[in-house]
């Protein structure tokens, strides 16, 4: 992944995550879209996976993608955070934890379709 983020003039700064979801912490020039970078991580990735692991021929991004801005002064405590994924998760689960972001932050949603 550090590689496609690089390659479209971006900086991975720090990945992570569990078996259900995936952290990307990056810095991207102001002209690269979001849904763009995502679209080629997806593609290149999934790529990646049935090419190496045959066995995981079935394996698939989901439609959608929660995107959030971090300032320079919280980055420590993002890479942190996402290093900390596995252990993080035994408490709460990825669901409960995105729907408490996204109500705390008064960003609105949809249940039906946060999940596809």
């Amino acid at each position: 992944m550090g590689g496609i983020v690089a390659h479209e003039k971006g900086r991975l700064i720090s990945a992570g995550g569990t078996d259900d979801h995936v952290h990307l912490l990056v810095s991207l020039r102001s002209r690269t879209a979001l849904s763009d970078i995502l679209r080629l991580l997806k593609a290149n990735s999934s790529k990646w996976v049935h090419d190496t692991f045959a066995d995981m021929r079935d394996f698939g991004w989901q439609d959608g993608y929660s995107a959030f801005s971090v300032s320079v002064s919280n980055i420590e405590h993002v890479e942190r955070y996402i290093a900390e994924q596995e252990r993080h998760h035994r408490r709460v689960s990825f669901q409960e934890e995105l729907v408490e972001f996204l109500e705390r932050h008064g960003v609105e949603y949809d249940e039906r379709y946060i999940w596809t």
